[in-house]
């Protein structure tokens, strides 16, 4: 297979990234980690950001293409050996960001067998990660048709994309509870799914108020940040 887009989301991605980047590198093979963000790029070893790693453009459209992989490069030498590219936060990206690294490495690789001029991504592992339902690309003064346009599931490459929806369970929610406040805490989870789903103040047009349950809520009163911080930590004053 060529290309494995995996949408992981919830929990557990950051973790699975760096064992397979150990895993393949103490093969000896080589690996490119890459995020959207320069903050989520810190996370993984030698992670970089997309934009900074194959030299997209900053604005991209639909004939953009890779402007640091060129026919005879370092980088171009680089991907031609690399066993896998991951890509975390997909959903971030325009779609033309996607189309341009395809073009770049199809036109690479065909250099090596020129069957890959007519597989995506030139015939290489790309593992994609994210979730739609947090933030999307920003389209500007874009309608949300166009930006739902502009998302990566509306590319062409899309077709070729194996969706596998692991890492189910929400293990932070779960970290340090009992087991009196697992139901609880599943509830809350739902909720919180539901809402991300846009299944909370249903029905609507694409706009609603959602209203947040009360034994969510944290009453400060007068000192509204120290009764977020003895929510958040009520055994503080005890471990210091």
């Amino acid at each position: 297979m060529c290309i494995l887009c995996i949408w992981l989301w919830r929990n557990g991605k950051t973790y699975l990234w760096r064992l397979l980047c150990a895993t393949l590198r103490r093969k000896g093979e080589i690996v490119l980690p890459v995020a959207s963000s320069g903050i989520v790029s810190l996370l993984f070893p030698r992670g970089r950001i997309a934009h900074s790693r194959f030299g997209l453009p900053l604005n991209v459209d639909e004939n953009s293409t890779c402007h640091g992989i060129k026919l005879v490069s370092d980088l171009t030498r680089l991907l031609m050996k690399t066993k896998l590219i991951i890509w975390d936060k997909a959903p971030m990206m325009h779609k033309y960001c996607f189309k341009a690294l395809d073009i770049s490495l199809k036109d690479v690789m065909q250099s090596i067998n020129p069957a890959n001029r007519h597989i995506p991504f030139g015939g290489k592992v790309v593992v994609f990660a994210g979730d739609l339902r947090q933030i999307l690309l920003v389209v500007p003064k874009g309608s949300r048709q166009d930006i739902v346009f502009s998302t990566i599931n509306s590319s062409f490459l899309s077709d070729f994309v194996v969706c596998l929806d692991i890492l189910m369970q929400n293990m932070r929610l779960k970290l340090g509870f009992g087991k009196s406040n697992l139901e609880e805490i599943g509830e809350l989870y739902e909720w919180i799914l539901n809402n991300r789903d846009g299944k909370v103040g249903e029905p609507n047009n694409g706009e609603a108020n959602v209203e947040i349950p009360h034994e969510t809520l944290v009453y400060g009163g007068d000192d509204p940040i120290s009764a977020i911080v003895d929510n958040t930590y009520p055994n503080l004053e005890d471990d210091i």
